[in-house]
């Protein structure tokens, strides 16, 4: 830390799953080792044993704890009850930095930040949005009035984090220009991550790892995988990795689909466990922020192919054949093509050496503490 103050630092945000809690987990780790003082808040009816396992291996680590309360994805009668119980663990914490990710995350951060100010107390207010909001259509009424709250918070806020500039982009079209400065990091992988990942026995041919439900598009991945022949003319086999809301109906699809003993189902788990599952990844998602499944799977070697949604192509480079669009035809084509040529599209992956460049944990964590104390200063 050298002659740097150490800084009480709060992390909000609702669902410890997926992206936003590998981003959260990693700048708390970061941060803690940086000599901060770290705490996270965050909701505790999501999230399975797997989850549970990486709080609990986080909670000993931070100076200011883990905290867990109910916290509603929708706006309803019991965000009254939810608030004033985040209110006062936070208020408890003392924050220099109160930062919020996602929807539920950001408006905590965002309101109770400026509550504090109220009673004089000096905390620096960030909002990282991870999608969240922004996924909702701008014509629906769901969106209009999502995208109102996003405009009237901006004002409540010092500075709004994107995790890539497509991000960045669609806020400014859905929402306007904010009543903050804005920011761009990207998400980063460990040192750890950028070494290669073996494969296991009796390997698949694709993997689909992520949240089961409708915006990762796992239904997608499913069709897309029905009538794929590989080059000796035998069809493939696939495993998916992961859980929620849309698992069972998945499992039951896949039976009626006749691809039972072709598409293997597996609970959540490290991701460079299920990378050694199959020789290829598949990202097959509707909508998304910058997803730490595709850094990782590149990071482990992997060929991946993604659809061309969210930061996706800042990773990629628009031209890659491993873009594709969040069809199932397409999907199923793009799939077909890396069977028919597999070390094309090994070739076409993103260098070693500029993935580790623009995307290192180390550079993340080292960008946000700068803004933090851009706010503070």
């Amino acid at each position: 830390m050298g002659d740097k103050k150490s800084l009480n630092i709060v992390h909000c945000f609702r669902s410890p799953v997926g992206g936003i809690f590998r981003h959260v987990r990693d700048l708390a780790n970061a941060q803690q080792a940086a000599g901060h003082r770290v705490g996270i808040i965050c909701d505790s009816s999501t999230g399975g044993d797997y989850e549970d396992a990486l709080l609990g291996e986080l909670t000993p680590k931070l100076s200011l704890g883990v905290f867990r309360t109910p916290m509603q994805r929708h706006i309803g009668p019991g965000d009254i009850s939810a608030a004033f119980r985040t209110y006062n663990i936070i208020k408890s914490l003392k924050p220099d930095v109160l930062h919020g990710h996602g929807a539920k995350g950001g408006v905590y951060a965002r309101m109770f930040g400026s509550l504090l100010r109220v009673f004089r107390y000096r905390v620096a207010r960030l909002y990282s949005p991870h999608g969240g909001s922004l996924h909702y259509d701008p014509d629906t009424v769901t969106g209009k009035v999502f995208f109102m709250l996003e405009r009237i918070l901006s004002y409540m806020c010092d500075r709004i984090v994107f995790v890539s500039d497509h991000e960045r982009q669609t806020f400014l079209r859905k929402v306007g220009k904010p009543g903050c400065r804005t920011e761009l990091v990207y998400n980063g992988l460990n040192a750890e991550e950028f070494e290669p990942v073996g494969l296991a026995d009796n390997t698949a041919d694709f993997l689909f790892i992520g949240m089961m439900r409708d915006l990762k598009g796992p239904d997608l991945f499913l069709e897309a995988v029905d009538g794929l022949v590989r080059p000796d003319g035998m069809p493939v086999t696939a495993v998916m990795v992961g859980d929620g809301e849309d698992r069972e109906e998945l499992i039951a699809r896949a039976g009626q689909m006749g691809l039972s003993e072709r598409v293997t189902f597996r609970m959540p788990m490290p991701a460079r466990e299920a990378f050694a599952l199959a020789r290829m990844v598949v990202l097959s998602s509707r909508a998304e922020a910058m997803p730490y499944t595709v850094l990782e799977a590149l990071g482990a070697g992997k060929i991946m192919l993604a659809t061309r949604v969210g930061g996706i192509p800042e990773i990629f480079g628009t031209g890659s054949p491993a873009l594709m669009e969040p069809e199932a035809a397409s999907i199923h084509a793009t799939m077909q093509a890396a069977l028919d040529d597999e070390a094309r599209f090994a070739a076409a992956m993103p260098d070693a050496d500029t993935l580790r460049e623009r995307f290192s944990s180390k550079a993340m964590a080292g960008a946000i503490d700068g803004i933090y104390r851009d706010i503070l200063a």
